[in-house]
């Protein structure tokens, strides 16, 4: 694989800084990549190749002017956007079928940071219907595949940023992660991604946006194909804007600083309700294996209440009382979805299957409402319980999906297995997903690491090292040529 295309965000920065490449070829090298493998992966689903080679022009010119000292951090270097995201001019559809002709009027905030960092869009890249599910497909863009195999999801709803940033056709991308949507695409597309600190990162300018404390919840943070830019980008994207109202400020220090070997470390196999495969038990086992000889204390343990992960991520999203699933999915009006449910039979709804079933199954915790407040007080007791257990200066192992990327319309079949990343959500916690190299079928492997409120420099340390140890992303093969 060209170099351009396995080298981090931080390198090629410095590489342009230092006139060792131009803006130019990076871009121009990234976009022949997205036209050699989105045919395949049907990731970047709008792109703006013309106006990024327009930009990298300009930041060339910047090079030749300005001293390399007064360049932003990600000057020149291209990356790719969630299309739930607004990026001026671009589709902010979000997957929904009568937002079609939706255009992004501004850039979101997240977005604007990118950009005054110095970083170049390359295009917009696929969701699932209203970001809402863990396999990308919608009535507009169609399926997006994963890099490895075509045959397998390339999960939700960051699938078309996890799919080309692990085919090399960008170097870092913008996610959001209510469930697991940053996280999983990670995983199964074999690349790093970090979920901050709920309310550490503005969601402003996003679609759909969460309300309430659940803004909290959804977390806005970016994928990267190597480790060391998880830090830089979590540095330009945090912090208040003024119109997230659950954002606040942050202290955030140096992954460099964290000494590996003082680390807690608790390792926790399994949810104790849905086990996961023997490969992924093995990958674990061997990071636990790794921290313990560079001498972090190692304790494998099971949590009980990590059995109840979906209904208390349930609970937590009813309780902050947000506009509903289906009335986003009506645009304001909430839809029938039995009767959609009917239609789609006859393939006459403009909604897909996951969507119509997540609106039906959101009702359930409404119709309980004693029941809900109980599971709400249980999530508060096990992120007590865990901030006890990881504290300051620990983190904890824990498993991102029960199995590699499966089959495509799979998740159907089993569709509360993505409850391995969502209970993270709820309890507001950092979590950074990392590769951990390729199972046998050539499919990626990888765990999360997870910290307690405002230590994301301390997971970002850890999938450093466990970088450096396991490899981190592999390019895919039928990609590398």
């Amino acid at each position: 694989m060209n170099p351009l295309l396995s080298a981090s965000a931080t390198r090629l920065a410095e590489m342009i800084r230092r006139r060792e490449v131009t803006s130019f070829e990076v871009v121009e090298t990234h976009i022949e990549q997205i036209r050699k493998v989105n045919p395949v992966l049907n990731a970047v689903v709008r792109d703006r190749f013309q106006e990024a080679i327009r930009e990298a022009g300009i930041a060339d010119e910047n090079v030749r002017s300005a001293p390399p000292d007064t360049l932003p951090p990600l000057h020149g270097v291209p990356c790719t956007i969630k299309e739930a995201f607004g990026l001026a001019g671009m589709p902010n559809s979000s997957g929904l079928l009568s937002r079609k002709e939706v255009i992004a009027p501004e850039d979101a905030t997240a977005v604007a940071r990118l950009r005054a960092a110095g970083a170049i869009p390359l295009g917009v890249t696929n969701v699932p219907e209203l970001c809402m599910w863990m396999e990308t497909d919608n009535r507009i863009y169609g399926r997006t595949n994963n890099p490895y195999h075509p045959g397998r999801i390339s999960g939700g709803s960051s699938g078309g940023e996890g799919a080309i940033i692990g085919a090399g056709g960008s170097p870092f991308g913008l996610g959001s992660d209510i469930g697991g949507s940053i996280r999983m695409p990670s995983f199964f597309n074999g690349v790093f991604g970090h979920k901050p600190t709920g309310g550490m990162v503005p969601g402003s300018g996003q679609f759909p946006l969460a309300e309430h404390e659940a803004l909290r919840y959804l977390t806005t943070g970016p994928l990267a194909r190597r480790a060391e830019d998880l830090m830089l980008l979590l540095n330009i994207l945090a912090g208040p804007d003024g119109k997230d109202p659950e954002c606040r400020s942050f202290e955030l220090n140096d992954p460099g600083g964290v000494d590996i070997g003082s680390l807690r470390v608790l390792n926790v196999p399994d949810n104790g309700a849905v086990k996961t495969s023997r490969e992924l038990r093995e990958a674990q086992e061997q990071c636990a294996d790794f921290l313990a000889r560079r001498g972090a204390n190692v304790q494998t343990v099971r949590i009980d209440a990590l059995k109840k992960s979906l209904d208390i991520w349930s609970a937590a999203l009813a309780a902050a009382r947000g506009t509903s699933f289906s009335a986003l999915l009506g645009g304001g009006k909430p839809i029938h979805p039995f009767f959609e449910l009917g239609r789609l039979l006859f393939r006459c709804s403009p909604h897909t299957l996951p969507a119509i079933v997540l609106a039906i199954l959101e009702t359930i915790p409404g119709l309980t409402p004693r029941r809900t407040a109980r599971l709400v007080e249980l999530g508060r007791e096990l992120r007590r319980e865990l901030v006890e257990l990881i504290g300051p200066q620990g983190i904890m192992l824990y498993p991102s999906y029960p199995r590699c990327a499966p089959p495509h319309r799979q998740p159907l079949f089993a569709p509360f297995r993505f409850v391995y990343t969502a209970i993270v959500n709820v309890l507001e916690f950092p979590a950074t997903q990392v590769p951990l190299g390729l199972n046998r079928e050539g499919l990626p492997l990888g765990i999360q690491v997870i910290g307690i409120h405002g230590k994301d420099h301390i997971t970002i340390a850890v999938a450093r090292e466990f970088e450096k140890e396991f490899g981190g992303w592999v390019p895919p093969t039928r990609f590398a040529e």
